[in-house]
């Protein structure tokens, strides 16, 4: 099992540079809802309809975490590690669902290769 980032998700759901990587691994991976938030708000900005996200997301053999008190006491803790590189919300509520799951997690964020923790991280571009 692989955490996918929304940089990851995105990357193959608009057929973008290190898709294939993310073909790979798709059939066992898991997203946090927050992360199934920024997908949809990346297709809303672009002009499309929420549904459309859905549809394409729902047709994938992910998982979809929710996110619940445990998983936002997480994020949150990850917060001074990861303030310097900039990360995100979303970044972060990635990681953290890696970290309590102790799988690795896949983004196309270069920044997250600086992080030290207990998972293995992977750069799709």
């Amino acid at each position: 099992m692989i955490a996918l980032d929304a940089s990851a998700l995105l990357a193959l759901l608009f057929r973008e540079k290190g898709q294939e990587h993310v073909a790979a691994v798709i059939d066992r991976s898991c997203i946090s809802a927050v992360n199934v938030n920024e997908v949809i708000g990346r297709f809303v900005r672009d002009g499309k309809e929420a549904t459309e996200a859905l549809q394409l997301i729902g047709a994938l053999p992910i998982e979809i975490v929710p996110f619940g008190m445990a998983d936002a006491t997480l994020t949150a803790s990850l917060l001074p590690a990861t303030r310097q590189l900039g990360l995100s919300l979303g970044d972060r509520a990635c990681l953290a669902l890696a970290i309590s799951r102790r799988i690795g997690a896949i983004t196309a964020d270069h920044p997250w290769l600086e992080l030290d923790f207990p998972i293995e991280i992977t750069c799709i571009r």
